[in-house]
């Protein structure tokens, strides 16, 4: 690893501190060094707020500094007026020779002036340390603004027989996660924008759709209900957090917290629910049932990230779980990068096996897998002592697993980190 990669690097590392607040802004950090010493640094840390530049630069103590040092920036600096003035200014008027920067920023606004500005005013800007890196960390806002919808990732938990639930009119739903399990859906909700179900999942299952097991804001909860025949009582219309129906009836009651979309029922409703939040500049959303809402996003091709929990458990019948059709072929395609599936371990019955998986899981890189950054190894090391973990509780064990089908995710695999 070069001293600029060193450096981009844990601009990577502080721009993830920002991945709950930052939307619909991009993630960034910045590091300011000076004689290979880091005199500063700072990330985004909310959108509307000061931007990663801005922090590094009101963090260094002496600024008489920063004109014999060099600013790290992991996305290309701003170089346009926005809810904050252009960090590209700043740089220049700071008088900062040096500037290295991970990868160009896609926002049209952006898009390559910011770099030019710097240069313009004779600052010395590198481009491209760990590019597929930072793009990797702004996938969502790369999404969002180049394929016009937000980044969408598909989630259910299925038993070993590949069903989703019990056949049923009532009751409650089959529980395959486990207390740990649940709370890291919990946090992947808190990093989404919204979540999407059905009318017969709001109906069957009544969930809040909250983050209620984990800190962090609730996404906008959004149902499908074109006839709005789903009770009032339903949690999800609680008032508590902002909700939006999707439906065909123009004369919707009026309720606190709740917002009513008119869809053409006539035509395909995926492509006018993506133009909605794409308007709306919602940038990522979470669907989270049932089996035909999943399997619709699937056939589409409409989906970026499918988070699956498998279980052990096996319930001969019920409601199918989705299939993932045509992901090998594609993800063949792409780029001719290989699609590695993991099998993760089960039947784990101490925790101190946890520490024999690292060295195992070291020698199958080594053999296996070509590592671009160590980054990708604490990311899938990471992955893999969650997975265990869930496999510590005595029931519902299972394991979890992470597929990605947007060619903007430069990794096949995407990790839980």
């Amino acid at each position: 690893m070069t001293k600029d990669e060193k450096y981009i690097a844990r601009c990577i590392q502080l721009a993830l501190n920002g991945k709950c607040n930052a939307a619909p802004n991009p993630m960034v950090g910045a590091v300011i060094v000076h004689n290979d010493t880091i005199i500063g640094e700072g990330y985004h840390i909310r959108c509307g707020e000061a931007h990663a530049e801005v922090n590094a630069i009101r963090s260094v103590k002496d600024e008489s500094l920063l004109k014999e040092s060099t600013i790290y920036v992991s996305l290309e600096p701003c170089s346009h007026y926005g809810k904050t003035p252009p960090c590209a200014d700043l740089i220049i008027n700071k008088g900062i020779p040096k500037v290295v920067v991970g990868c160009m920023d896609p926002f049209s606004l952006v898009a390559g002036r910011g770099i030019q500005k710097m240069r313009d005013a004779g600052i010395d800007v590198t481009v491209g340390v760990l590019e597929e890196e930072c793009r990797q960390l702004i996938h969502r806002f790369i999404t969002f603004h180049t394929l016009q919808r937000p980044f969408i990732t598909l989630k259910w938990a299925e038993s070993a027989d590949g069903f989703i639930d019990l056949n049923r009119t009532g009751g409650h739903p089959y529980i395959f996660s486990s207390p740990l399990s649940s709370m890291i859906v919990h946090k992947r909700r808190a990093e989404h924008v919204g979540i999407l179900v059905g009318r017969k999942t709001a109906l069957l299952d009544n969930p809040s759709l909250t983050t209620r097991s984990w800190y962090g804001k609730n996404p906008i909860r959004m149902v499908i209900d074109k006839d709005l025949t789903l009770p009032e009582h339903l949690s999800l219309f609680d008032g508590s957090t902002p909700t939006i129906v999707f439906t065909r009836k123009a004369d919707a009651p009026t309720r606190a917290q709740i917002e009513y979309i008119l869809l053409d029922f006539d035509r395909d409703i995926l492509p006018q629910i993506m133009e909605v939040l794409y308007q709306k500049k919602l940038q990522s959303l979470m669907v989270e049932g049932g089996s035909i809402l999943l399997q619709s996003f699937i056939d589409a091709g409409c989906w970026d990230e499918a988070y699956i929990e498998q279980s052990e458990d096996r319930l001969g019948d019920g409601v199918k779980a989705p299939t993932l059709t045509g992901i090998y072929d594609f993800l063949t395609k792409m780029n001719k990068k290989t699609f590695i599936i993991i099998l993760l371990w089960k039947h784990l019955k101490h925790l101190l096996r946890l520490l024999l998986a690292f060295s195992v899981f070291l020698s199958f890189f080594r053999k296996h897998v070509v590592v671009e950054s160590f980054h990708s190894i604490h990311c899938f090391l990471w992955h893999q002592i969650q997975s265990q973990l869930v496999c510590l509780f005595p029931r519902n064990k299972g394991s979890m697993s992470v597929y990605s089908y947007n060619p903007l995710i430069l990794r096949p695999f995407h990790s839980l980190c």
